[in-house]
Order: structure tokens, then sequence, then C-alpha cells
């Protein structure tokens, strides 16, 4: 059995990534119990179909470690019987990232390391949970699509929701999209397990690189019974921040991901996660059945400006938007002749326009109109997220910004 042969690949997921990427097993796995790798798979394959439906079989010696396949087919390199499970998904960016000087914090090449050489760089998370990696992409943040955000909710319903063996799972991801993954998936995986997004502001090669410590913190709270039911979560730079808040709000510093005004869930001291509150949902919250959905309805921003000219908008719908969030100024607002583009736009398409604001912070109200809906808390990002997924489940006017309003002040 090869080593590449204990990577995860599920069905049309896995083209492109180069097994040379991925580094040799963990060296755990040459101190395990002094028997045959073959004798180690026939024993696991046993245990396969023995298996009790809520934990995976103990061996004679309860603290026993041996590789595993679930039946997902998802590879443990390591199964410790006392201990959770945790699925990484990886897609790449600046915690997979490289370059060839180490003080580069700019210009490196994202996703370029694969998930199981960011697993083998942090072995003390095997202290901490049973861990399987999976390669959904490898690419920067930017490059995300809604398919890839439909495939990854799909794959956490199946092999972690739907698993009962499963303590929760860790998403690995570029920083400059990542509250909108988050935010994703905290509407669409809701079965109450830790669904943890976790990234890095220095790639791997980096000095002080800060991915191998985030990424322990985040299998550690994914894998802590006190992160349940608490929705998805963001964990950077020993802060755990709500999905459903949480934003980017520096280009280049560690301390970067925070909700402003709401304030974060807990930190982590000393690889111990510690919840301010007892678990609770945020206020609006929106929750999605993806499972029959094959794609999002496309949905665009515009960022509202001095001058703002109005073919900005009929260009989008003109190329197939289906749904219009605009970044205003202030508290969602544009000018008088962008504002009449809308209202014709919106009577003579039929689309729905969410108007949020560029400044990153605040609520834009619900107002009477008929042409616009007012995001609410959610940023444009959000908003979008949020619109695209209502519009992919044909929701009308109505039902939309009756959404939008459970998100603002009633």
């Amino acid at each position: 059995m090869s080593h590449d042969a204990l990577l995860v690949r599920l069905p049309g997921e896995y083209s492109g990534i180069n097994p040379s990427e991925q580094s040799s097993l963990p060296r755990h796995i040459a101190k395990m119990t002094k028997i045959s790798f073959k004798t180690i798979i026939v024993a696991a394959l046993a245990a396969v179909g023995n298996a009790s439906p809520v934990l995976y079989p103990r061996a004679t010696d309860s603290n026993s470690t041996y590789v595993f396949t679930n039946s997902h087919g998802l590879n443990f390199t390591q199964m410790n019987t006392t201990l959770p499970n945790v699925t990484i998904l990886a897609t790449g960016g600046t915690i997979a990232g490289s370059s060839n000087d180490n003080t580069a914090t700019t210009g490196y090449k994202a996703g370029a390391i694969g998930i199981q050489q960011l697993m083998d760089a942090v072995p003390e998370m095997l202290d901490v949970a049973n861990v399987a990696g999976i390669q959904v992409a490898n690419v920067g943040s930017p490059d995300v699509t809604s398919s890839l955000l439909l495939r990854m909710a799909k794959t956490l319903n199946e092999v972690v929701c739907d698993d009962p063996t499963m303590s929760g799972a860790v998403i690995t991801h570029g920083t400059d999209t990542l509250e909108e993954t988050a935010f994703f998936l905290d509407a669409t995986v809701n079965c109450g397990k830790p669904i943890v997004v976790v990234g890095a502001m220095r790639p791997a090669t980096a000095i002080s690189a800060d991915g191998p410590f985030n990424l322990l913190q985040a299998v550690t709270v994914a894998a802590h019974p006190t992160a349940r039911n608490r929705g998805a979560l963001v964990v950077l730079n020993d802060h755990i921040v709500s999905a459903f808040y949480a934003s980017k709000t520096n280009a280049n510093t560690m301390d970067t991901f925070k909700a402003v005004e709401m304030g974060n869930l807990g930190s982590i001291v000393s690889n111990k996660p510690y919840f301010f509150y007892p678990p609770v949902l945020p206020t609006g919250k929106t929750t999605f059945d993806v499972r029959n959905d094959t794609s999002i309805p496309r949905v665009d921003i515009l960022y509202a400006y001095q001058d703002m000219h109005n073919d900005t908008l009929y260009d989008a719908v003109n190329n197939g938007a289906k749904g219009i969030v605009i970044a205003g100024s202030g508290s969602g607002s544009v000018s008088t002749a962008f504002d009449t583009a809308i209202d014709d736009i919106a009577s003579t398409h039929s689309l729905p326009i969410v108007l949020s604001s560029r400044t990153g912070n605040g609520e834009v109200p619900l107002t009477d109109s008929t042409s616009t809906i007012g995001s609410g808390f959610l940023n444009p990002a959000k908003a979008r997220i949020l619109l695209g997924l209502l519009l992919a489940e044909n929701k009308g006017f109505k039902e939309i910004k009756e959404a939008f309003a459970k998100s603002g002040v009633a």
C-alpha cells in the first residue's frame, strides 16, 4: 500500500492534485505497535465489519493506534480510539502558500502545499483528535466558486453531519474570501457539530508562520464539545468568531478577523478553547438544505461612489445577474440618478436588488420600497451569499425581503 493511497480522493474532486505535493506519512506511524502493516490493514478492515453505529471499534488496548478507513472512504493515518474524529477539508490559500523568501508576506504562491503536508507539519493535532484530510481544491480564495461551496456543503453534510462517529470539521481556506465561505457553510451545514474555518496571514514558508498553530487550534475547537450548536466558526490568532458576523478587517496583520460590534465568541489559551457565552445562534440566521441544489444563481455586487454610472447596473443584468447587491455609501445610499436606474431595473426585470453598506459595519434598514431590500447588518459579501441561496430556492421578492428583515432591526 503506497503512502499516496492514504489520501482521501472522492470521485471527481482531486483531478490535478499532484501526489508529489504530499509529504511522507507522519513520523508517528513508525512508532506504532510492532506488527506488520498488512496485519494492521486486515485488523482495520475486520473492525469496519463490526463497527458500532456510534463509535469506531476499540482494539483490545483502548489506547491502541492504527490506520483506519471509514465507510465514507476517509483515511485516518491514526485511529486512537480514545480521541474524537475530525475531518479537514483543504481548499488552498495562504495557509498552504509558499515562497522562496521566508520574509515574504505578499507575492507568494497560494495553495502550493497539499493537505497531507499541512497535517504532517502539526503532529500535535494527533494528541487532540484523529484527523482525515480531503483536498477539495488548492487555490487562492478569490478562485473559490459557488459550485465549490455547494460541493463542500454537501460533503460536510454527508461525511460529518450524517456520521455519528465524527465530532466536527475544519476547512482550511485563504483569508481574502474566507468570510464568504464561512457564512455560506453557516447557512447550509446545520447539524450542530462544529464547522471551523481557518486560514493564515503568512505563508507556510514564512518566519513565524501562523498557519500551523491556527490549524492546531481549529482542530481543537472542532473536536471540543463546548463548540457544538454555535453555527460555523472562524478560528485565527487565538480568537473564536461567529461565521455569521466575522469579517476580514485588515489586509496584512494576523489579528484581522473580527466581529467589530458583536465581539468574539471566545478565546483559545494554551490550546484550550474558552467560550464567553453558552451556545446561541445569531439573530436573523436563515438556514438552507442544499443537498438537491445543483447551482447558485449569479448575484453581482456593485460598489457605490460619487459620479457612479448607471451602465454598470444594466451591464450586470445584461450579462446574466439574477440579483444585485449594492455596496452603498453610508447606510446604503446611492445617487439620485442611480436610484432611478434601480427602479427601472426592478420593475422591468423583476430583479431583487439589495442595498448594503461599503462601510463594513452598521445597519441598512428595511424600507417600504418595492424596488430595493435593506441588508440589515449583513455586509455586501454576505448579502450576496444570502441572496444567492434564496434565489436557488426560487424565493420571490416578498420572501427575500422577509429573510433580510430578520438580520436587521425590526
